[in-house]
């Protein structure tokens, strides 16, 4: 099973192509625009992408090279062109692969496991574990004490982050980086905010810490109560 991201405007393909998967026993998201799908590979961080070059408001070359420059994710290209140098075009471009229109699902089902092979993303990840805190990337939950929380996919990604490096300081401009995806600017006012809703969620305050500690001038460790020096 994997997390897959269909980019493709045509209403019809997209119903067949999630019908197809869901059936394989993958689970399914979809967007109809480039910037809807650009969103979407960012913030959900599906396990592949499939994508259409033909979208409404960007050239799917565009949005593969957009996707690559913030993203590891594996692309497949769906296209309906089956010109040789086009197709290493894309390749050179970052696609790891690609299918031409029309395409059966099991042929699509078989290119995703392939790819995910080659790439090493067909293992599930890890829940991890610190303390009392369980947080599941692959069904993107969390828990504190038993007890689900009620994250937003921003609150997630950032809790997430925080929990597999537990233990470590990172910095907010790594946060703002690796979670928000905002390698060239960006205020560490919008990391504090994100902390501050984080914490109230986890049941403590920056006076008084639990999982989240505030290292000053430095960045912030999330650690399990009481594993601090």
């Amino acid at each position: 099973m994997a997390m897959v991201l269909i980019v493709e405007d045509d209403a019809t393909i997209r119903t067949a192509v999630i019908r197809a998967l869901t059936e394989q026993g993958h689970v399914v998201s979809s967007a109809g625009t480039a910037m809807s799908g650009l969103q979407s590979a960012v913030t959900s961080r599906p396990d592949v992408v499939l994508l259409d070059l033909g979208l409404p408001d960007l050239d799917g070359r565009e949005v593969l090279r957009m996707i690559r420059a913030v993203s590891v994710v594996p692309i497949i290209v769906v296209t309906a062109r089956a010109d040789e140098a086009e197709i290493v075009r894309l390749l050179d471009a970052g696609a790891d692969d690609y299918v031409v229109k029309p395409f059966g699902g099991a042929q699509l089902d078989a290119r995703i496991r392939a790819v995910l092979r080659r790439t090493g993303s067909d293992q599930p990840e890890p829940a991890v574990t610190v303390g009392s805190l369980v947080v599941d990337a692959r069904a993107r939950s969390a828990s504190l004490d038993g007890a689900p929380l009620d994250l937003t996919p921003r609150e997630f990604d950032l809790l997430h982050y925080l929990a597999v490096r537990a233990g470590a300081v990172v910095s907010k401009r790594e946060l703002l980086t690796e979670v928000w995806k905002q390698p060239y600017g960006g205020a560490d006012k919008t990391v504090d905010v994100h902390l501050s809703w984080l914490r109230r969620k986890l049941g403590e305050t920056a006076q008084e810490p639990r999982y989240l500690h505030t290292v000053r001038r430095v960045g912030v460790r999330l650690a399990e109560p009481g594993d601090l020096p």
